[in-house]
């Protein structure tokens, strides 16, 4: 199949994040590779990288929770007076596509840029700060072609022993450091690699965990002709191309679900360690959990998805959406649950009665403490807690502060993203 041009793609609007008064806080976060809550420690200008959608179906409430994490992430950035340089990407080529595509009889292309635009959407409707740059893997197979090719040069890459579709693959051994970001043993690594998308008993590998890097042209897909022959990219080389060349190495937080800890953000950490020579590729690895449906884990054989454009659709204000996905720390797998939506729109709509009071409580310790637990590794569920009993003594005695509800209403914005407005 021939392949297809695809124009870059586009981010979606902007989001208003008001100004706060006081004094902001600094960041700690949770880091996989250490296993602690570490200070980041961005310079004038944050850098992040968070790990996008393959758009083959609709963003579903693990999708949103991930970028809802990260979301906190960028926005106390920016309450600390950072700019930020967020990075994300969109695999719009890879086998899940290809199948859905093929399955729906449909086209690939066509199929991803649909789910791109409604991924920008509910991202818009979330109130979710975007990304400086979103990338897509077809746009950038240009610069990941000549990435494999130098891999292949240093010697940390070579291609299969097979004559008819020589693949190019990774010597995970490559850097001496493989591992260190997951911390996973051998069965574990072996067990999940074959659970998400590699291929161990691939035959002319030289070893069960080395991944793909380069697919060569097979019939009926979607190839781009390079240097290294006809085909098309890998998903793990994707990530580490398009961060290195927007971020370089020892960029402040490489995000994503928990369950990119292994294989994806150990190969795409391991591939770009060997394209530059430099460790760390990321100051931070930092990872959101799952989202279940009622205490069952959400998964599309299971046809338990619930998708953002669904719940707008049905008219669920998505600050509930948020505010309920916030309603629980940001590591921990969760459940979602009609009883979890009901208590989120409760919240909100206690937090709107009383933002438009004439007058509260002081809004200055609210605010401090509204940091003080966001900047502890994301603390959610305490940084509602304090906007709760600030609320709730503004509902029950008022107060003789003007300024307050507007003061802890813009705090609310800025650091929870939720707009009461």
């Amino acid at each position: 199949m021939d392949a297809v041009s695809v124009e870059p793609m586009q981010t979606w609007q902007g989001v208003h994040v008001p100004r706060v008064g006081g004094q902001p806080r600094p960041l700690r976060l949770f880091d996989t590779a250490t296993g602690q809550v570490r200070p980041t420690a961005p310079g004038r200008e944050a850098t992040m990288y968070v790990c996008g959608i393959t758009p083959y179906d609709a963003t579903h409430l693990g999708h949103a929770a991930t970028y809802l994490a990260f979301d906190l992430v960028h926005r106390l950035w920016l309450d600390a007076g950072h700019t930020v340089n967020y990075v994300q990407n969109v695999t719009d080529v890879d086998d899940p596509l290809l199948e859905r595509a093929e399955r729906d009889q449909d086209d690939w292309v066509v199929l991803g840029m649909r789910e791109t635009a409604l991924f920008r959407e509910d991202m818009e409707s979330l109130r979710v700060v975007p990304p400086r740059d979103f990338v897509g893997a077809v746009e950038s197979i240009p610069e990941i072609a000549d990435a494999v090719a130098k891999l292949i040069a240093d010697g940390a890459a070579y291609r299969a022993e097979d004559a008819e579709y020589p693949d190019i693959y990774f010597d995970h051994t490559a850097t001496g450091r493989f591992g260190y970001e997951s911390n996973y043993d051998a069965d574990t690594m072996a067990k999940f690699f074959a659970e998400r998308g590699g291929d161990p008993d691939r035959p002319g590998k030289r070893h069960p965990l080395d991944a793909l890097l380069w697919r060569m042209a097979r019939d009926g897909e979607p190839s781009w002709d390079t240097e290294l022959g006809a085909g098309r990219p890998g998903w793990h080389v994707e990530c580490s191309v398009i961060a290195l060349n927007r971020l370089g190495t020892g960029f402040d937080v490489q995000g994503g679900g928990s369950d990119l800890i292994f294989p994806h953000h150990e190969y795409s950490a391991a591939h770009a360690e060997a394209l530059t020579g430099e460790h760390p590729f990321a100051r931070h690895y930092t990872h959101a959990g799952m989202i279940a449906l009622d205490g069952e884990k959400m998964s599309k054989s299971r046809g338990n998805l619930v998708f953002v454009s669904r719940l707008r659709a049905d008219k669920v204000d998505p600050m509930a959406v948020r505010l309920a996905l916030l309603d629980g720390h940001y590591r921990a797998d969760r459940s979602w649950t009609g009883e979890l939506l009901a208590t989120a729109e409760a919240r909100l709509g206690r937090w709107r009665e009383a933002f438009a009071l004439d007058g509260g409580p002081s809004a200055e310790a609210t605010i401090a403490r509204l940091r003080d637990h966001l900047g502890d590794d994301l603390d959610t569920q305490r940084a509602l807690a304090a906007v709760d009993a600030w609320v709730a003594e503004a509902r029950r005695h008022g107060g003789p502060d003007q300024g307050a509800p507007g003061a802890v209403r813009d705090a609310v914005d800025a650091l929870l993203g939720v707009t009461t407005r």
